[in-house]
């Protein structure tokens, strides 16, 4: 009965182990097809962009944000993986500098800094939102 009790609890840990993984994988396979996406189509970065305190935003992977503003929808990239976005729902935008814009590379969001604005079509948006169904990270 011990020997099956070990058996069943080796076997959990393994399950356990190979959900993470292909977790891991399909962030990964998330932020490459992104970084795909800016080289292919030369996304045009701008260094800031307008804000309002009624603005929306996604969250694509731990790098990638999308922005909806009133007017322009921009892709939000981050230096480093920003760990914020798994636990927290309701991402807080922070304001550095000015209240009605932010600007890469000195503003930043949950503490994490902003590299880069990009700027997108309809259809580049509609292309973004789909990479994360695509690959299984969005459900």
């Amino acid at each position: 009965m011990r020997r099956t009790a070990q058996l069943l609890a080796c076997m959990l840990l393994v399950a356990c182990a190979a959900q993470d993984q292909a977790e891991q994988k399909s962030t990964q396979d998330t932020g490459q097809a992104i970084e795909d996406l800016i080289q292919v189509r030369g996304l045009q970065q701008v260094k800031e962009i307008a804000t309002a305190s009624f603005d929306k935003w996604t969250v694509l992977d731990e790098r990638f944000l999308l922005y909806k503003g009133r007017r322009d929808t921009h892709l939000i990239e981050f230096g480093h993986p920003c760990r914020e976005f798994d636990s927290n729902k309701h991402v807080i935008a922070d304001r550095r500098w000015d209240a009605s814009r932010m600007q890469a590379r000195f503003d930043t969001f949950r503490g994490c800094r902003i590299k880069s604005f990009y700027t997108l079509t309809e259809h580049e948006i509609a292309e973004l939102e789909s990479i994360g169904e695509a690959v299984g990270s969005r459900n």
